[in-house]
C-alpha cells in the first residue's frame, strides 16, 4: 500500500507561506516505518482540484489531502471533492453534532456558515478535530484535512493510527548507505546494477555531494532484511574496487 499527500493553496505557491504539511507526513509516515510514496502542490483552482481528486479516488493510496475545507470564498476542497466523486454535498449529521457541541456556549451561536463546515461529499466519515471539533472528512481512499497544522497533524496521526497501525510493521522500511570518498557516480554503476538485479524489491541509490566535500552517498532503501544483505553486497563491491568508505549517518540522525 503506498501514501500520497495533495497539499491545497495559492499562498504556499505564492511564496506567502512556506509549507510545512509534506515535511510532517513523511516524519509520521517514517515514525511508523512507512513512506511517503508521491506528493501534489495544488492553487485555489477548482478544475485543476477537481481533476486531480477524481483521479486519485481511482488510485489504492492512500492520500492525505490538507487544505481548502473550510468555508470561505477561496475553500473549494469540498465542493470539488463532490464533484470529482458525482455525487452531492450534504450536512453530515456526526460533523453537525461536533459543530453544535463546538459553539454551544459562543454568543453568535450555530451560524449557517459554522454548519456549512461541516457539509460533505454524500457517502463521507467524519474526522474528528481535537483542536476545536471542527472536523474534516473521509471519501473513499482520501482524507480531507484543515490547512491549519495544529488540527491537520494530530488528525492525519487518529488516521493512520486508528485505520492502518496494520501495516506499521508488515511495511516497516528500513535503510542503511555508506559514504564513498574518491569515486565518480559512473564507476558505480555496474555496481549498483548488480546488487539492484539481485535485490528488485529494493531502491538502490546514490547521491552525490560536492559541498563542502566531495562524496557519493550510497545505500539500499526496503524491507530491512534485504537491505542488511544488500548493504554487505555493495560495502564489498566497494571495497574491491578500492575506494575508501564509512558508514553514513543513519537517516534522520545528527
Amino acid at each position: 500500500m503506498k501514501f500520497g499527500a495533495i497539499i491545497i493553496g495559492d499562498e504556499i505557491l505564492s511564496g506567502k507561506r512556506q509549507d510545512k504539511h509534506m515535511a510532517k507526513v513523511i516524519e509520521s509516515l517514517s515514525a511508523r516505518g512507512l513512506e511517503l510514496s508521491w506528493g501534489h502542490y495544488l492553487g485555489d483552482d477548482r478544475e485543476l482540484i477537481t481533476a486531480t481528486i477524481k483521479r486519485v479516488l481511482g488510485m489504492p493510496d492512500v492520500v492525505f489531502s490538507f487544505g481548502g475545507i473550510g468555508a470561505t470564498p477561496d475553500d473549494h476542497t469540498r465542493q470539488c471533492a463532490a464533484a470529482a466523486a458525482g455525487v452531492a454535498l450534504k450536512l453530515h449529521p456526526d460533523a453537525e453534532r461536533e459543530i453544535r457541541a463546538r459553539f454551544m456556549d459562543d454568543p453568535k451561536g450555530v451560524t449557517p456558515q459554522r454548519l456549512e463546515m461541516g457539509t460533505f461529499p454524500l457517502g463521507s466519515t467524519i474526522i474528528p478535530n481535537p483542536f476545536n471539533r471542527i472536523p474534516g472528512f473521509n471519501y473513499g481512499n482520501i482524507y480531507f484535512l484543515p490547512g491549519f497544522p495544529q488540527m491537520a497533524w494530530p488528525m492525519m496521526q487518529w488516521v493512520l493510527d486508528t485505520h492502518y497501525s496494520h501495516l506499521f510493521d508488515a511495511h516497516r522500511i528500513g535503510e542503511a548507505a555508506i559514504i564513498v570518498r574518491e569515486a565518480g557516480e559512473s564507476l558505480l554503476i555496474d555496481l549498483m546494477q548488480a546488487v539492484q538485479g539481485k535485490y528488485p524489491q529494493l531502491k538502490i541509490f546514490s547521491l552525490p555531494r560536492v559541498q563542502p566535500e566531495r562524496f557519493i552517498e550510497l545505500g539500499a532503501r526496503g524491507d530491512p532484511a534485504q537491505v542488511a544483505a544488500a548493504m554487505v553486497e555493495l560495502k564489498d563491491g566497494v571495497s574491491a574496487m578500492k575506494f575508501p568508505w564509512t558508514d553514513a549517518p543513519k537517516f534522520g540522525a545528527t
